[in-house]
């Protein structure tokens, strides 16, 4: 996307619907991965110590990127 020419207001905006958009998008995806790792959790017949681990991992990381995010709402 280009930044629009004119005034600051204008400007700011624009990014501000940028910034948005793109919070939307992310928050999406974020519970696309959410939603797919609770259900392996129940359709796995034995989760192995290094499967809890990454799946843990994936958790923890989900949840501070959408923490981030809200610090920028």
């Amino acid at each position: 996307m280009d930044e629009p020419a004119g005034d600051n207001e204008a400007i700011s905006e624009f990014y501000v619907n940028t910034l948005r958009v793109l919070r939307h998008d992310i928050k999406n995806q974020l519970s696309n991965i959410h939603l797919a790792l609770e259900q392996l959790r129940y359709e796995l017949p034995e989760v192995t110590e290094d499967c809890m681990f990454y799946m843990e991992l994936i958790s923890k990381s989900s949840l501070k990127i959408n923490d981030l995010l809200k610090q920028t709402e």
